[in-house]
């Protein structure tokens, strides 16, 4: 079965690293930056071992970014806004 239309929100642009990211009102910043390519989104305490996206769903804390200059906010449960700035450790950024 496939699914003829997806209804998506207004586009908007939110920077990651400072670069800029199309992204959908209504979506979360996770779903913007794994549509983005991101699969590192910080180091382990250690700093020995990459974390990304896990659960999706809030309960894991692995998906933790910097939104708008406050550390520690989980992606997943965050909805994009217009212009919002997240800080991630992708080296690839």
């Amino acid at each position: 079965m496939r699914i003829e239309t997806i209804s998506r929100g207004e586009q908007v642009t939110l920077f990651v690293n400072g670069k800029a990211v199309t992204a959908y009102r209504g979506e979360t910043v996770h779903a913007a930056l794994l549509a983005a390519g991101c699969r590192v989104l910080r180091k382990s305490k250690t700093g020995a071992e990459s974390r990304g996206f896990l659960c999706g769903m809030g309960v894991c804390y692995e998906c933790l970014v910097t939104i708008n200059g406050l550390a520690g906010q989980r992606a997943c449960m965050r909805l994009v806004e217009d212009g919002m700035e997240v800080q991630i450790d992708d080296p690839d950024l």
